[in-house]
């Protein structure tokens, strides 16, 4: 170990013991969860761009294992192995942590982004006020980084539950608002989306007319339909391996499929949509604004836009100024399991491509991960080594 590197252990066991001291203060139980993860898990619930970051491979029986890619979904099997029953894992629990993750950095591992890295956190399950639960995990988080030594720092919020609450009253059909809420968190995702669904020709375009014929011919078994895509993937040289399988890919077609004889989204929808992710700026100016477009819309969201000025009373309340902060009608962080609020915050000297802490409410995560129903749950993770890369002047 060179002289750089165990100083620099040395300063990130120094920073965990005042980031973990907070956390347990707070009533968190120090847990350690595992590091290797089923792989297939971990790729059905973290989303796209992160399932493309993560280290996969297998091991000499053929079980496709990985790398963890954060510490939020081994923290839900940590606390549903805990449990003898399924249904058992709504009983409350809180958690932190602070171990390694591993994601592939594309463009090279720099001290900012580095492949293997440690996450400080935090994971609440079980709590009946979401709000109230959301106001202590963003506060106490940034509590933490002060602890550590992160004077200054910038809050970004977001909300993917106004997003949906949008999206449902307009009286989109179903099938579309399950496919726009699972882009909602991708901006250029959505807003693909969103064009796809409103432009008949370009649903059609999107599918290639060979495949088209292969999985109609097969029929309307499953299995024949993931044959023809297995057929279709090999003759054209796709590896299935670390991406989606062939049954995802077969059900994917088979909704791309049904689009075709779906009308298209209504260009008003749209609109309103579009004008709604354009809102950014203070968050109280923002609740207005929002207010406002809903209204032109003949659109009622008004119980979601309580929540969100609610939980702003509550953060502000325990102690976080949030005069600085700004709130993004977009922002939607880069995981797939957020389905509420959301947040980053982040340190000037590195900027908003390198948070330094973030998190948001997940409340579908531990139904997939096993759990019997949808729970509550809201966490926060610090990314320990960019954050003492920003303390010491080494970014």
């Amino acid at each position: 170990m060179t002289a750089e590197s165990a100083s620099d252990f040395a300063a990130l066991e120094y920073q965990a013991r005042a980031l973990m001291a907070v956390f347990t203060a707070g009533g968190f139980e120090l847990v350690a969860p595992a590091i290797l993860q089923p792989a297939q898990l971990f790729l059905d619930v973290v989303g796209e761009q992160l399932r493309a970051r993560t280290y996969i491979f297998a091991d000499h029986e053929g079980a496709e294992l990985c790398l963890r890619p954060d510490l939020t979904v081994p923290t839900c099997r940590l606390h549903l192995e805990r449990q003898s029953d399924p249904h058992a894992a709504a009983i409350p629990a809180r958690y932190c942590y602070n171990g390694s993750a591993f994601r592939v950095q594309p463009g090279g591992a720099t001290r900012t982004h580095p492949r293997e890295f440690r996450q400080a956190g935090i994971e609440a399950f079980g709590g009946r006020d979401a709000e109230q639960a959301d106001a202590e995990t963003i506060v106490l988080t940034a509590r933490a980084l002060r602890a550590s030594g992160l004077d200054t720092f910038r809050v970004r919020l977001g909300d993917l539950g106004l997003l949906a609450a949008m999206v449902d009253a307009l009286g989109v059909p179903e099938r579309w608002r399950h496919r726009l809420r699972h882009t909602f968190p991708r901006p250029e995702a959505f807003r693909a989306e969103l064009l796809r669904l409103g432009d008949a020709a370009r649903r059609r375009r999107d599918l290639p007319e060979d495949l088209l014929r292969a999985f109609a011919l097969a029929g309307r078994e499953d299995a024949d339909r993931r044959r023809a895509v297995e057929a279709y993937l090999a003759a054209n040289g796709h590896d299935l391996v670390g991406t989606r399988s062939a049954d995802e890919i077969a059900e994917g077609l088979s909704e791309q499929i049904a689009d075709n004889d779906t009308p298209s989204l209504e260009a008003e929808k749209i609109a309103l949509i579009e004008r709604y992710l354009a809102v950014s700026g203070p968050p109280r100016e923002a609740a207005h604004r929002i207010k406002d477009i809903a209204r032109a819309g003949g659109h009622d969201i008004a119980d979601r836009l309580a929540c969100f000025v609610r939980r702003l009373d509550l953060i502000e309340a325990q102690g976080l100024d949030l005069g600085a902060a700004e709130f993004s009608a977009e922002f939607g962080r880069n995981l797939a399991y957020y389905t509420g609020f959301v947040f980053e915050i982040v340190a000037p000297e590195v900027g908003p491509q390198s948070p330094v802490a973030g998190g948001g409410r997940y409340d579908a995560l531990l139904r997939a991960v096993g759990a019997a129903s949808d729970i509550p749950a809201v966490g926060a993770a610090i990314h320990t080594e960019r954050l003492l890369a920003v303390r010491a002047g080494r970014h």
